[in-house]
């Protein structure tokens, strides 16, 4: 089972509105989510700052930034999956 990575921070409205349109996402695609806080790490802070919720599979790289909805994001997966 891989990760699918949500770059959050603490009190992150918007990453509370991505989850509900990450999880139905996860099982089908044999992942688990797994939150970085970006406030944690000065580099996902610089990088991802203003653009959270960004997701990724571990490329940052490669992510889907918000706004995303559920479609969008099952694209985004399919195409790297």
């Amino acid at each position: 089972m891989g990760e699918l990575i949500l770059y959050t921070t603490l009190g992150c409205h918007l990453c509370e509105k991505a989850k509900p349109e990450i999880w139905p996402l996860l099982e089908p695609n044999r992942l688990r989510l797994k939150e970085v806080d970006i406030a944690d790490d000065p580099d996902l802070a610089e990088r991802f700052g203003t653009r959270i919720p960004v997701v990724g599979l571990g490329d940052p790289d490669d992510v889907c930034a918000w706004p995303f909805d559920r479609v969008q994001l099952a694209d985004w997966l399919r195409q790297r999956l």
